[in-house]
């Protein structure tokens, strides 16, 4: 513990001992724009602390007045640049550049003066005071003639700041740089050779300024020296002797020539007045003026090539220097004879308008030529522009015709300007013309013409009468009453076509005139509708429209009309009378379904129909029929079930129309179900019918005698319907009970005869009739079991709305050997059992088959089919 003490002591005393030798202060150096963080001294080494003492001890800089640029790290005491250091920033000119920072270190408190020195370095270049000087030198400058110019300046300092200058290459100009002690340096511009306006006016060169650092940088000035003018350039012509030819018939203020002195000075120097002078004759002053600035000379007087054929002038240009220079040219001017008379043309007489059918050699008009001249200049040649389709022919002397030469066309060509033109035979030869008019007439030679040959027309069916279909024009050339156009509907050999149904058929409306139906406005070609149009009496309406003018004789043109007639949603579906025959069967089990006309009563309209129940789903009962007389869309129908709504048990085919069972139908259904069914179209807005349909619900037996009742009697229940005959309630239910006799005297039969069957087949030898072969068998399935027959005895029966249907085919059984082994009573029947089984139904279906033309089997089926597990429980043992 006293060595540590001691040795703390000892420290302290030498830390004070070297701060005194050095003046309390410590010294850094370190070059501007040094990057952040660039280590300038180890000051808590430098000021003898151990380490971590500075940390400890809060080590921290003190920068009085200005921006600390740099800063102590607390952790290593070093001095670090903290940001960026710019010494002509902080100093400006002045060297060295030092800052004065104030350093704290407590416990105990002490302050150490630390001083920093910013070095500098290269980092500006030298700038002029502009980077464009304009110097103005006369170009009678004498040689070496000085101008002085201002040099660049270098914010650096030292052998940075030291400038050189040089100049572009100029065989002009030189640079001469002078240093004195009282004045410093002193830049000026030497003329070395002597300056031309005239040749170079703008002298530009580039002053370069270098500085002494490594690497040097440069700043440049451009010097733009303009040559100022001296008058040392007389004016100059481009010619000495200047020749002009004038003619004697010449105006006055006609221009002769105008000269152009040149002076290659500038400013006043330049500015050139001209002067004229007449040499020869002597009194021909007056004649001539020229215009002192343009130096435009115009003949003020007129000339007579008899009496003066030549004159000479003399012409000056001087300019405004000082002293005035001048220049000199000769202008000789010729007078020329010329033929100053022009031919004359007049009209002695004019015949229009000409019509278009004029024949060829019709005289237009008679013209008259003269020319006061004589000689060459007094001979005229004559002729026309254009040069057709008229032209002239000479009659005698100085009178010519004017004649057609080509057939004229108003419809082409209504008017034509001619122009007759003559010439002299002088030179140069002098021209005159005179104009004529000449319109044409016209005739009736064109007929009104369609822009189109057939014009197609679109209307929709039940339009207003009076409603505009179309506009028709033909167009007509001619004018006036030939070119007036009347319109009418041609009714001659033309017929009306019509048809089409809701099914698309075929009814022609048969030949009615296209008037009846058209009309056509005689003066503009509207053309309207008479009556409303019907698209399910008339589809297309094809006319001819005749325009004629009204010319003599009058001409006509024709245009084929075709009107197509729009098909509108204006008729409602109508139901159909029910087909004459049943819809078709769904099964054995069910019956089938027949569509009547309803009875008298409060349900008249009412459409019938039967089905059994227990009938599967999908069993189709009845099919409503309708059509609608409109066509595409508007003739596309829907049928919806409107009552009952929700879960009934009938469902209808929305396109086909056909009513079947949604379901399996049961007693809980009721006796009988009302149906409303509405059949709508796809027109806009939509169309619709309804339909009654009661549908009965029987037992089996009763639905298939209902249903083998309507089925012989549709086709007189459909024409007692045409014929307004409507069948009672009563008459059905008489119907069907005859039916139901002769239904249980059929079975009653049945059951006799299978009793002697069963009773024969127990005494007849099994194994005969077993083993016994027989032909091949085929197995018909239906919804009420499987039944097989033989195809050696199949019949045919005939329903009445299709193809030929096998309802029963009657067989000889075969049936194949018994198993090796007989199986136990409880698991399977005996086969004398099967055999009685299948003999007894397989019999009774032959003992029929004879019957079966005269029997409506596909009536008996169902009741065979409930009757056929009673006989087989009274046949079992």
């Amino acid at each position: 513990m006293v060595e540590r003490c001691c040795l703390a002591v000892v420290r302290v005393l030498v830390l004070q001992a070297a701060w005194a030798l050095s003046g309390g202060q410590v010294r850094y150096s370190v070059p501007e724009e040094a990057k952040a963080g660039t280590v300038v001294g180890r000051l808590a080494q430098d000021l003898g602390l151990e380490a971590g003492e500075a940390e400890a001890r809060r080590l921290r800089l003190v920068a009085p007045g200005r921006r600390a640029s740099v800063e102590v790290s607390g952790a290593s005491g070093a001095l670090l640049v903290s940001s960026r250091l710019d010494r002509e920033e902080l100093c400006g000119k002045s060297a060295p550049c030092a800052l004065r920072l104030e350093v704290l270190l407590e416990r105990p408190l002490r302050v150490f003066h630390v001083q920093l020195e910013v070095t500098d370095i290269n980092d500006n270049a030298p700038v002029f005071p502009a980077a464009r000087k304009n110097l103005s030198i006369a170009e009678s400058s004498l040689l070496g003639s000085r101008f002085p110019l201002e040099g660049a300046s270098d914010a650096d300092i030292g052998a940075n700041a030291q400038l050189t200058y040089t100049l572009s290459p100029s065989e002009h100009f030189s640079l001469d740089l002078q240093k004195t002690e009282m004045d410093g340096e002193s830049l000026f511009l030497v003329l070395r050779k002597a300056l031309d306006r005239e040749t170079v006016p703008v002298h530009r060169l580039v002053l370069t300024a270098t500085d002494g650092g490594r690497p040097s940088l440069m700043g440049t000035m451009e010097l733009v020296i303009s040559v100022l003018d001296a008058n040392d350039n007389a004016p100059q012509f481009n010619q000495s002797v200047y020749k002009v030819q004038l003619p004697e018939n010449a105006e006055h203020g006609t221009l002769v020539i105008k000269l152009n002195a040149t002076d290659l000075d500038e400013g006043s120097n330049s500015n050139i007045s001209y002067s004229l002078e007449t040499l020869f004759p002597q009194d021909g002053k007056g004649v001539f003026g020229i215009d002192r600035k343009s130096g435009e000379i115009r003949l003020m007087n007129n000339l007579d090539f008899e009496d003066v054929s030549l004159y000479r002038l003399q012409v000056d240009a001087t300019d405004q220097g000082n002293p005035p220079l001048s220049g000199h040219c000769k202008l000789l001017l010729e007078v020329l004879d010329v033929n100053d008379n022009a031919p004359e043309v007049w009209v002695t007489s004019l015949s229009v308008p000409v019509p278009e059918d004029a024949s060829l050699g019709t005289v237009v008009a008679l013209l008259s030529v003269s020319d006061r001249d004589s000689g060459e200049n007094g001979r005229v040649r004559c002729w026309v522009w254009p040069a057709s389709p008229f032209g002239l022919e000479a009659t005698f002397a100085g009178s010519y015709s004017l004649v057609l030469r080509e057939a004229l066309d108003r419809e082409r060509v209504s008017e034509y300007e001619v122009e007759v033109r003559a010439e002299d035979g002088g030179a140069p030869a002098l021209r005159a013309s005179r104009g004529l008019r000449v319109p044409v007439s016209d005739v009736n030679d064109n007929a009104p013409s369609f822009a189109q040959a057939v014009y197609t027309v679109l209307a929709r069916e039940n339009n207003a009468a009076g409603a505009e279909l179309a506009r028709l024009w033909a167009r007509d050339p001619d004018e006036a009453a030939n070119g007036r156009v009347s319109y009418s509907v041609w009714d001659g050999g033309l017929g009306v076509g019509g048809g089409g149904g809701a099914a698309g058929s075929s009814s022609g409306v048969g030949w009615r005139p296209a008037s009846s139906y058209v009309s056509v406005d005689a003066e503009s070609g509207r053309l309207w509708a008479l009556q409303p149009l019907d698209y399910e009496e008339l589809q297309v309406l094809q006319f001819e429209v005749r325009a004629v003018d009204a010319g003599e004789p009058p001409l006509s043109g024709n245009a084929t009309v075709q009107l197509f007639v729009l098909d509108e949603n204006d008729n409602a579906p109508a139901l159909l009378p029910p087909a004459g025959s049943a819809a078709e069967a769904g099964g054995v089990a069910a019956a089938e379904a027949a569509l009547a006309l309803a009875g008298a009563g409060s349900e008249s309209g009412t459409l019938w129909a039967w089905a059994a129940w227990g009938a599967p789903a999908g069993q189709v009962v009845a099919k409503i029929r309708a059509v609608d007389a409109d066509s595409g869309y508007n003739a596309w129908l829907r049928y919806e079930l409107w009552e009952p709504r929700g879960k009934g048990p009938f469902r209808v085919g929305l396109y086909s129309g056909e009513v079947s069972t949604a379901r399996a139908l049961d007693e809980a259904d009721g006796p009988r179900q009302r149906l409303l069914i509405v059949v709508r179209d796809h027109g806009e807005p939509a169309r619709s019918a309804t339909a009654t349909l009661s549908v009965s619900l029987l037992e089996a037996a009763e639905a298939a005698l209902a249903a083998g009742s309507s089925s012989s009697s549709s086709s007189s229940l459909v024409s007692r319907s045409a014929a307004g005959v409507e069948l009672g309630a009563g008459a059905a239910s008489a119907a069907t009970n005859v039916w139901l006799v002769v239904a249980i005297c059929a079975v009653s039969s049945l059951f006799l005869l299978a009793v002697v069957l069963y009773g024969a087949s127990r005494w007849a030898p099994r194994a005969a009739v077993l083993s016994g072969p027989g032909p091949t068998t085929l197995v018909c399935a239906s919804e009420v079991g499987s039944w097989s027959y033989s195809q050696r005895h199949s019949r045919s029966l005939c329903v009445a709305d299709g193809a030929a249907k096998s309802d029963l085919m009657v067989f000889s059984p075969n049936f194949p050997p018994p198993p090796p082994a007989p199986a136990a009573k409880d698991t399977q029947p005996e086969p004398s059992t099967l055999l009685d089984t299948v003999s007894a139904t397989a019999l009774l279906a032959s003992i029929l088959s004879p019957f079966a033309p005269c029997l409506s089997f596909p009536k008996l089926f169902p009741l065979l089919a409930g009757l056929r597990p009673r006989i087989l429980k009274s046949m079992s043992p």
